[in-house]
């Protein structure tokens, strides 16, 4: 275990290292990559660094890819936000090689709205509106992961396995405004009979997107003449941010068992709306259970996103309360399918707006001669 200590510590200082100045970095970039993977994992509320063992690891925590270690496995997902205005879908195919001891894997994430209102050119010159000058664009997000899971230990009594992510990114508004980036991410997982603990270290090295823009001279115009800051080629930065997990298994009864998971998603990119939030750090907690019925039948439930936001019910707009992401979800297996479900609402107030969540998981068996 003492090379598993070092690996541990190494990890921890990369992040500190790789980050020289926290003014460099924006608040909640990428965000889209922070949406969570698989019906399973989001039912849970997104604490899954310790305990996923399914293809979704190569979002969660690519250490515990080597779980799928039998024959390749297909993840797919899908979910629509804001009433179908916002569309996210996930999908992974995870490779065990080298007799099961070493996974590889490869995942592609999107979020995309379409239909996007181009009004800058609504307004003509003697200042008329003519709505037929509007057009529409769509504006999505593309990631795509390249994983990579080595087994370090593997005892029947304990596990150990590190993990590597490498991920390519492409943003796209329009024919307006397209980015590219590349980043890291590292992670760990040791698993007992009883205890799963997890660490990711995200964009490790600092994941960066490097923007450019095609504005043509017609829109530089408008811009110009409504006092609007024409965009120029820039590069937006992405701050490493640390993922730790604990899950513990009760075994109640014989086939009956109950899965608890907390979680702690710690960011470095400046102070965010979060339980604990300090100049340079945030701290962002989540929670998740799973009972489990003979491995076949799954129920499931989470909660997480805590903060602060202004009472829909004070007109003064001043009394703020706090507000949180609950979801449950359900899921069973079907010989080589899993098919899972979850359902959340992304805020708690008057107006809570509700998600429903479908991911099916695919064993890629050979069949029997």
């Amino acid at each position: 275990m003492r090379k598993s200590y070092f690996f541990l510590l190494a990890l921890f200082c990369t992040v500190w290292v790789a980050q020289p100045g926290y003014s460099q970095f924006r608040v909640y970039s990428n965000e889209f990559l922070n949406i969570g993977a698989g019906a399973r994992g989001l039912g849970m509320g997104g604490a899954q660094v310790a305990s996923v063992s399914d293809g979704t690891a190569t979002y969660w925590n690519p250490a515990a890819l080597v779980a799928v270690k039998d024959y390749p496995q297909l993840n797919l997902m899908h979910a629509e936000y804001f009433a179908g205005i916002g569309k996210y879908d996930f999908g992974s195919l995870a490779i065990p090689v080298n007799g099961g001891k070493r996974t590889i894997g490869l995942s592609v994430l999107r979020f995309a709205v379409d239909d996007i209102p181009n009004t800058v050119f609504l307004v003509e010159p003697d200042g008329s509106l003519n709505f037929s000058n509007i057009t529409t664009f769509s504006s999505a997000d593309y990631a795509f992961l390249f994983s990579l899971a080595q087994k370090v230990i593997d005892e029947d009594d304990r596990k150990f396995s590190v993990g590597f992510n490498a991920k390519v990114i492409h943003r796209k508004a329009g024919d307006f405004a397209t980015a590219w980036g590349f980043g890291f991410d590292a992670a760990i997982q040791y698993a007992s009979k009883k205890w799963n603990l997890g660490l990711v270290a995200r964009d490790v090295t600092t994941t960066f997107n490097a923007w450019s823009f095609n504005i043509n001279e017609q829109m530089r115009e408008v811009f110009y003449v409504t006092k609007n800051e024409i965009p120029v080629k820039s590069t937006e930065l992405t701050a490493p941010k640390l993922m730790a997990g604990g899950a513990y298994t009760f075994t109640i009864s014989s086939g009956f068992s109950l899965l608890a998971e907390g979680g702690l998603d710690i960011t470095f990119d400046g102070r965010r709306n979060t339980v604990l939030s300090f100049k340079p750090v945030s701290l962002d907690p989540k929670l998740g259970l799973e009972a489990s019925v003979k491995n076949v039948f799954f129920v499931r439930a989470g909660i997480n996103n805590f903060q602060k936001a202004l009472d829909d019910t004070d007109t003064t707009n001043r009394r703020k309360l706090w507000i949180y992401q609950p979801s449950i979800g359900a899921g069973f297996n079907l010989s080589n399918v899993r098919i899972d479900y979850a359902f959340t609402n992304l805020a708690n107030q008057s107006n809570p707006l509700y998600t429903h969540i479908f991911s099916v998981k695919l064993d890629l068996k050979k069949k029997q001669k």
